[in-house]
């Protein structure tokens, strides 16, 4: 499945796709107000231009990638390596690409640069995001609990 999945760097005229992507994970959220179609689409805009800046503001070393499978976008892969460790700053797919194993290979990839490095994976992952149980069954264990997150990692076990 790996030869099915490619990366490349984001540009500026991926900005698009990133808004779809990162509108994504905030459908079962926004689902549950009372707002207006308008309403949900300025928080969304909202939203994604604060955390895009802050990400390209504070994540200036990381690749900020779009993950495509089969030649068709799906996700991004936003990723900061430094000497000890591998941080996912984000990884999300569309809906449409989940539950076809494609995260499991992405992070299973992760995993062997890490353990072949002898560097941890990090990641921040929201409590109800449906990919905490796959993270979890991968092996990454909770390290703080940050309010509306976790912050997990997995780390090579040694012997």
């Amino acid at each position: 499945m790996l030869k099915d999945i490619q990366f490349r760097p984001i540009t500026k005229d991926d900005m698009d796709f990133l808004h779809k992507v990162y509108a994504s994970t905030r459908e079962l959220e926004l689902q549950q107000t009372d707002w207006n179609d308008e309403q949900k689409k300025a928080f969304v805009d909202m939203q994604f231009n604060a955390q895009h800046t802050f990400y390209m503001q504070n994540y200036h070393d990381a690749t900020f990638e779009v993950i495509s499978y089969k030649g068709a976008p799906a996700g991004r892969l936003y990723l900061l390596k430094s000497p000890k460790e591998l941080l996912i700053v984000d990884i999300t797919l569309l809906p449409r690409f989940c539950g076809q194993g494609i995260g499991s290979e992405i992070l299973g990839q992760l995993m062997r640069e890490a353990a072949e490095t002898d560097r941890s994976l990090l990641i921040h992952v929201e409590k109800f995001n449906p990919a905490l149980k796959l993270y979890t069954r991968l092996g990454f264990k909770v390290v703080e609990d940050k309010d509306v997150y976790f912050y997990m990692e997995w780390k090579k076990e040694k012997g």
